[in-house]
C-alpha cells in the first residue's frame, strides 16, 4: 500500500509527519518499537530538509512517500526540490571529536544510518529524492 503527505518546511508541521508514518504503519501490524525508530529517523530527516534546504520556510513543500508491503522492507521517499543533500556524502564526526569539541549537531545523520537498513539519495528533473528503506517484522 502507498501512502503520499505533502507538509510544508515549517517545524510546526513534524508532528503531522510523526502521526502520518505512525498512522501508515499500525495498520500493517508494525511492530510499535519499530514503528519509534522509524519515525525518530524521518523526524530526523525531515527536520533537517526543513531546517537547512528550506529554511523554515512553510510555502515550500516536500513529499514523504511510505510504500508498506507484507514480507517486504518498508520505503520512505522524502521528495523536494531544495538545495540537495546527499546523506551517503556526509562523513560522520568521530564521537570523541564531538564530546571533546563540545559540538551540536553530527549525530542526527549518525542515528539514521544505524536505524535504517539502506539510504539511497538521487537527484533527477530537479528533484531530490531520498529513499529510506528498513526491513520490518509484520504480525
Amino acid at each position: 500500500m502507498n501512502y503520499k503527505y505533502k507538509v510544508g518546511c515549517s517545524i510546526e508541521n513534524l508532528k503531522g509527519v510523526r502521526d502520518f508514518i505512525r498512522g501508515a504503519l499500525k495498520d500493517h501490524g508494525v511492530s510499535d518499537l519499530q514503528i519509534s525508530e522509524m519515525v525518530l529517523a524521518l523526524d530526523e530527516m525531515c527536520s533537517n530538509l526543513m531546517i537547512h534546504a528550506h529554511h523554515c520556510n512553510p510555502d515550500e513543500l516536500f513529499e514523504l512517500k511510505i510504500d508498506v508491503e507484507k514480507d517486504h522492507p518498508v520505503v520512505f521517499e522524502i521528495i523536494d526540490d531544495g538545495s540537495s543533500f546527499d546523506i551517503n556524502q556526509f562523513s560522520e564526526p568521530e564521537l570523541g571529536n564531538l564530546v571533546h569539541e563540545k559540538r551540536k549537531g553530527g549525530l542526527g545523520i549518525r542515528l539514521v544510518k544505524s536505524i535504517m537498513d539502506k539510504i539511497e539519495y538521487q537527484h533527477a528533473s530537479g528533484k531530490n529524492i531520498c529513499r529510506l528503506i528498513k526491513k520490518v517484522q509484520f504480525k
